[in-house]
C-alpha cells in the first residue's frame, strides 16, 4: 500500500497526509461529493473532479497490485520463481509490464512450438540459441529425426527448433518493451479506403500520421471507419532497425548456428511479435480516444446540466413537428403541468397555420406565459416563425412582452416513452411528455436531463465508440457532482434526482418518496432519519445536500452540515446575530465583522476548520442559494434571422451547444449551428477548444462565411 500511496503523491502532486486521509475516507464508504464539501481541512480542498480521477487511480493500481500478486503466485507454483522476476514484478508501473513478464509462463494455446516441443526437438534448439556449438550441426539435428512424432527430415527438426526460438525471442519482455516503445515513437498509422457513396472518411482514404501525434477524434473516427470496413488500418515502422536490435541481442557469433537465429528473429517479428504489438498499440490508441472522447463528454455534459435555470416563470413547453403537428404544454412557474395542446402551425394552408397563431396567442393570455421554450428538433426554424408572430400577437393584444427560447431536445422522446415518464404522467400521450420535458428543461436543466440517460443528452462527441461501461461510470460521476453541488429541494425532488445525492441509492430515494407521500412533507433534516434504510452513515452522507425549506431550522435550507450546526450557533452568538436574522437576510457585515475578529481565530472558538467556517459564512449569508444563478442565462428572442440574412463580419450572441476536440457548435438562431474551428476561438493559441467556451456559454461571434447550398456557417470568436 505504500507503494500506491508514494505513486499518488507524485502524481496528483499531494502531501503523505493528504493522500493518506483522502484513502481513509474513501475506504470507509465516504462518497466524493462528501470529501470534496464536508472534509476540506483533511483534504486541504482537494475539488471534486480531482478525488473523483484519485478514487479511480486507486482503483487501478490496486488492481494492479493484485495482478502483480496474482502473476507471482502462479509463476511460483511452476517452480521457476527467481528474485529477478519478483523484483521486476514489483517495479512494473503498468499492467502491459506485468503480462510481459507472465507471457513466458503463461498456460499457452497450441501453437507451432508448442507442437515442436512435443516433438522432442528443445534440445536442438537450446543448442542453436546457446551459441557455443562447435561441431556438424547437421549431424546433431540428425538425432531428433522421429517418423513417429511427425519430424521426418533434418529441414523439419530445425523449422521446429527455430519455431521454439521464435516463440522465446517473442516472449522476452525486454525485447517487447523496445518494440513496444520504438513503434510508438517512431511509428506511423496508416489507412486506406475507397466507397462508391460519399462517406465521412473521405479525408482518411490514404492518410498517414505519427502515431504519437494523433488526437483522440482521429483515433476514433478511423476505428468506426475500419468497423464499416470502409477503411483498412495498419501501423508501419522501421522494421529493419528493429530487426537490427533483435540480431544484435540474440546473434551469438557462430557461423555454425546464427543463420537459424537470423532467421527465427525474422519468424518471430512478422508472425508473433509485431502483430501483436500493433494489436497493443491499436488498443492504447483506442483508450487514449476513449479517455479524450470521455472528458470532452464529461465537460459537455456539467456545463449542460449547470446552465442557469428560469425560475419564476410560467412556461409554453413547445415540442416542434410537421407531420404530426406541435405538442404544446403550459408549465406553471413550479413545473406543475396545466394544460396541453397540438397545433399544425408548421404545415398545412395558410388558414391552418393562422388558427395555430391565435390558438397559442389564447394559451398564452390565458396561462399569463412568460416564455415559449422551443425544442430545437424537426421543424424548429418553421415554429420559430409561427412564434415570432405569437408574440407580436400577445403584445397587440394585452401590451405583455413574452419571448422564447431555443433549447436542446436531445434525449426529449427517450424521455416520454420511459418508465419514469409512465409513473410521472400516466394519463398523457407519450408527445405530451416531450413538450412537458422540453418546457422542464428551461425551468430547470438539472432536475430534468437526470431522468434521461446522459449518453441521449447529445452532447458527446464519439459517444458510440467508447467502452459503454467506462462511458457510463464517468457521467454518472459528472451529474452526481453537479446534483450535490447544486443540492436539491427535500420536498419536490423526484427519485431519479434524489438517487444521484451523496449516500442515496435508488432503493433510498424511492423510500424518501413514499415517507413523504404519506406522512406530508418533511418538515426538518432530522426527520430523514425515519426514513426506512437510511440510517445515520446515509444521513451523515446525504444531509447537507438535501434542503428543507418549510424547516423552523434556517440552517436546513443551507448547504451546511448539520454537524456544524453548533458552530455556526456558536458564530452567530459571537457576531450577535440570531437565527431570525439569516431568514431575513440580515447578515450583509458579516464579512467586516469576521475580518475584524480574525478568521483563524473565530474558526478555533467555535471548533471548526477555517475553510469549514468560510462556507458557513458563505450559506447563511444567502440560505437556498443556487450556484447556478451566477451562471449567464439563456438568449431570450423574440424574432427570426434567417440564413440568407446573414453576411460575413456580421456580429450576433450565440448559445454554445457543443464542443469538440476541433472547436465549438454555436447556435446563432439560424437553425443551423455555426462552427468555430479551434483557430477561430481566441486572438491566442487555443490549446483545447474546452479551455476558452463550454456548453452553454453566451459568446459573441462574427461571421466568417456562409454556404447555403452545404448548410454550413463558419464563425469567428477572435477580436482582432
Amino acid at each position: 500500500m505504500d507503494n500506491i500511496k508514494n505513486r499518488l503523491m507524485k502524481e496528483f502532486a499531494l502531501s503523505k497526509e493528504q493522500v493518506n486521509n483522502v484513502v481513509e475516507m474513501l475506504d470507509e464508504g465516504n462518497t466524493v461529493p462528501f470529501i470534496a464539501r464536508y472534509r476540506k481541512e483533511r483534504t486541504g480542498g482537494i475539488d471534486d473532479i480531482v478525488l473523483r480521477d484519485f478514487s479511480e487511480r486507486l482503483t487501478y493500481l490496486r488492481n494492479l497490485e493484485d495482478r502483480k500478486t496474482d502473476v507471482i503466485r502462479l509463476i511460483d507454483e511452476q517452480g521457476k520463481l527467481t528474485e529477478e522476476i519478483k523484483t521486476s514484478l514489483e517495479k512494473a508501473t503498468t499492467l502491459t509490464e506485468i503480462e510481459d513478464i507472465y507471457r513466458p509462463y503463461k498456460p499457452k494455446k497450441r501453437t507451432r512450438a508448442t507442437i515442436a516441443v512435443e516433438k522432442g526437438l528443445t534440445p536442438l534448439a537450446e543448442v542453436i540459441f546457446d551459441g557455443s556449438f562447435n561441431s556438424d550441426i547437421n549431424e546433431y539435428a540428425s538425432q531428433f529425426l522421429n517418423e513417429e512424432k511427425g519430424v521426418k527430415s533434418i529441414d523439419e527438426a530445425f523449422q521446429g527448433a527455430m519455431d521454439i526460438i521464435s516463440e522465446k525471442i517473442s516472449d522476452e519482455a525486454e525485447y517487447r518493451k523496445y518494440i513496444r516503445t520504438l513503434v510508438f515513437k517512431e511509428g506511423y498509422i496508416e489507412t486506406k479506403g475507397e466507397s462508391k457513396e460519399p462517406t465521412p472518411y473521405e479525408m482518411y482514404y490514404d492518410y498517414k500520421e505519427e502515431v504519437k501525434k494523433i488526437p483522440s477524434h482521429r483515433i476514433l473516427a478511423i476505428n468506426r471507419g475500419e468497423k464499416e470496413k470502409i477503411l483498412s488500418v495498419k501501423i508501419t515502422c522501421d522494421v529493419d532497425k528493429i530487426i537490427a536490435y533483435l540480431k544484435n541481442k540474440t546473434l551469438k557469433g557462430n557461423s555454425r548456428t546464427d543463420s537459424y537465429i537470423e532467421k527465427s528473429v525474422e519468424d518471430s517479428l512478422k508472425r508473433l511479435i509485431y502483430p501483436s504489438i500493433e494489436r497493443e498499440i491499436r488498443g492504447d490508441l483506442t483508450d487514449k480516444g476513449e479517455v479524450g472522447a470521455i472528458d470532452i463528454f464529461k465537460a459537455n455534459l456539467k456545463a449542460l446540466l449547470m446552465i442557469s435555470p428560469i425560475k419564476g416563470k410560467t412556461v409554453m413547453g413547445f415540442d416542434p413537428g410537421f407531420r404530426t403537428g406541435c405538442k404544446i404544454a403550459i408549465l406553471d412557474e413550479t413545473g406543475k403541468f396545466l394544460e396541453n395542446t397540438a397545433v399544425f402551425a408548421t404545415a398545412g394552408s395558410k388558414e391552418k397555420v393562422k388558427e395555430s397563431i391565435n390558438t397559442l396567442k389564447n394559451l398564452c393570455i390565458k396561462h399569463d406565459v412568460d416564455v415559449i421554450s422551443l425544442g430545437n428538433g424537426t421543424a424548429s426554424r418553421e415554429s420559430e416563425e409561427v412564434l415570432a408572430e405569437v408574440i407580436k400577437a400577445v403584445k397587440s393584444e394585452i401590451g405583455k412582452d413574452i419571448y422564447y427560447v431555443v433549447v436542446s431536445e436531445a434525449g426529449a422522446s427517450v424521455y416520454s416513452a420511459s418508465k419514469l415518464a409512465t409513473e410521472e404522467y400516466p394519463d398523457l400521450d407519450v408527445t405530451v411528455r416531450g413538450a412537458i420535458s422540453i418546457g422542464r428543461r428551461l425551468q430547470d436543466p438539472l432536475a430534468e436531463l437526470v431522468k434521461i440517460d446522459p449518453k441521449s443528452i447529445g452532447v458527446g462527441q464519439y459517444q458510440h465508440d467508447v467502452t459503454p461501461k467506462k462511458l457510463d461510470e464517468s457521467l454518472k460521476g459528472v451529474v452526481e457532482d453537479c446534483v450535490n453541488n447544486v443540492g436539491v429541494d427535500l420536498n419536490v425532488a423526484t427519485p431519479s434526482l434524489l438517487s444521484y445525492i451523496s449516500g442515496i441509492n435508488g432503493t433510498i430515494a424511492k423510500n424518501i418518496v413514499s415517507y413523504r407521500e404519506e406522512n406530508g412533507k418533511f418538515t426538518t433534516r432530522k426527520e430523514l432519519l425515519k426514513v426506512k434504510r437510511l440510517g445515520a452513515k446515509a444521513f451523515e452522507q446525504c444531509a447537507g445536500f438535501l434542503r428543507v425549506m418549510e424547516s423552523n431550522e434556517p440552517l436546513d435550507n443551507t448547504s451546511v452540515h448539520p454537524e456544524s450546526y453548533n458552530a455556526c450557533k456558536k458564530l452567530l452568538d459571537i457576531l450577535n446575530y440570531s437565527k431570525e436574522d439569516i431568514k431575513k437576510g440580515n447578515l450583509l457585515d458579516i464579512d467586516s465583522k469576521v475580518k475584524d475578529l480574525c478568521e483563524v481565530k473565530l474558526a478555533e472558538e467555535i471548533g471548526v476548520g477555517v475553510p469549514t467556517l468560510q462556507d458557513i459564512i458563505k450559506e447563511i449569508k444567502k440560505p437556498g442559494r443556487d450556484p447556478r444563478e451566477e451562471l449567464p442565462k439563456p438568449i431570450f428572442k423574440s424574432g427570426v434571422v434567417e440564413m440568407r440574412d446573414l453576411k460575413p463580419g456580421m456580429l450576433l450572441m450565440g448559445t454554445v451547444r457543443n464542443v469538440s476536440d476541433f472547436g465549438a457548435f454555436v447556435d446563432i438562431g439560424v437553425h443551423q449551428d455555426g462552427l468555430v474551428h479551434i483557430s477561430q476561438l481566441s486572438d491566442k493559441f487555443v490549446k483545447h477548444p474546452l479551455d476558452v467556451v463550454k456548453v452553454g456559454d453566451i459568446v459573441e461571434v462574427s461571421i466568417l462565411e456562409v454556404d447555403e447550398k452545404r448548410k454550413r456557417i463558419s464563425l469567428s470568436m477572435k477580436k482582432s
